[in-house]
């Protein structure tokens, strides 16, 4: 999968537009990603991925401006499962999972505005 384009609000992926949340995964997107408390991510909000996924690196997208923060909790448990999580503002954690996405097996979960 590689990310070919990111605005706010409006993603592209392998050419195909998504303008809602989403989690791109090894070989599919989970579109339409809704988190228990939208700017706050959870434990319970991540956590069927990395047990289903078991990425080596779980990428943050955490909006257009950062408003999306991570619970410690969910840190915690990403470190318990052995997955590091990479946590930037979206447009930065789109490179970094293009950068990534073919050395290792990695995840995107991305806030696409604010």
């Amino acid at each position: 999968m590689r990310i070919d384009e990111y605005n706010f609000g409006r993603i592209v992926v392998d050419g195909k537009e998504y303008t809602e949340d989403l989690i791109i995964l090894t070989d599919k997107i989970k579109a339409n990603w809704w988190r228990k408390e939208g700017h706050l991510l959870l434990k319970e909000d991540i956590e069927d991925v990395i047990e289903e996924e078991k990425p080596e690196i779980l990428i943050v997208g955490t909006g257009k401006y950062g408003y999306m923060k991570i619970a410690d909790e969910t840190r915690e448990y990403a470190a318990e499962k052995g997955v590091e999580i990479i946590a930037e503002r979206t447009d930065e954690a789109c490179r970094i999972f293009n950068e990534l996405s073919g050395m290792k097996r990695v995840v995107a979960a991305l806030h696409l505005t604010c």
